[in-house]
């Protein structure tokens, strides 16, 4: 395998701001209903899951979470948002997605935030893990029929 001649001495990793940049573009492509659905659901990212969060899903180490959704999901009542609540927030976690990016070159960064992102979104809209996952390999299932 040839070395890329790319000079890489002037590259660095993508900053946080760039990551909710990617984030905020994953938005804005939300198709209806969805975009209207998750209009009022901010997005904020962090470098890691505080350690609370992490001790809180039993996760030894801030790598394996790439995203969380905090807040009360529409089927749960958050369409109607109470006084002092705060607002449904999808936090993505900027190490633990370009560590998973580094790892999996069959993706770009692009592709993975706007996975972690629609995953967690999903969770707004009352999705567990198991139902993204079954709708997950579902929507597989039918790219490879085609």
């Amino acid at each position: 395998m040839a070395l890329s001649k790319t000079d890489w001495s002037g590259l660095y990793a993508p900053t946080l701001d760039d990551l909710e940049a990617l984030a905020s573009a994953a938005l804005a492509d939300l198709p209806e209903p969805f975009a209207s659905l998750a209009a009022d659901v901010t997005c904020s990212v962090a470098e890691f899951a505080e350690d609370e969060i992490l001790q809180d899903f039993g996760m030894e180490s801030p790598f394996e979470l790439m995203g969380l959704f905090s807040g009360v999901g529409l089927t749960e009542d958050g369409a109607t948002p109470q006084t002092g609540q705060m607002p449904n927030t999808v936090y993505l976690y900027r190490r633990a997605i370009l560590d998973y990016w580094a790892e999996h070159d069959d993706n770009t960064l692009g592709e993975i935030v706007t996975h972690v992102l629609i995953h967690e979104l999903g969770h707004h809209f009352g999705f567990s893990d198991a139902d993204m996952e079954a709708l997950e390999a579902l929507a597989d299932a039918e790219e490879q029929d085609q």
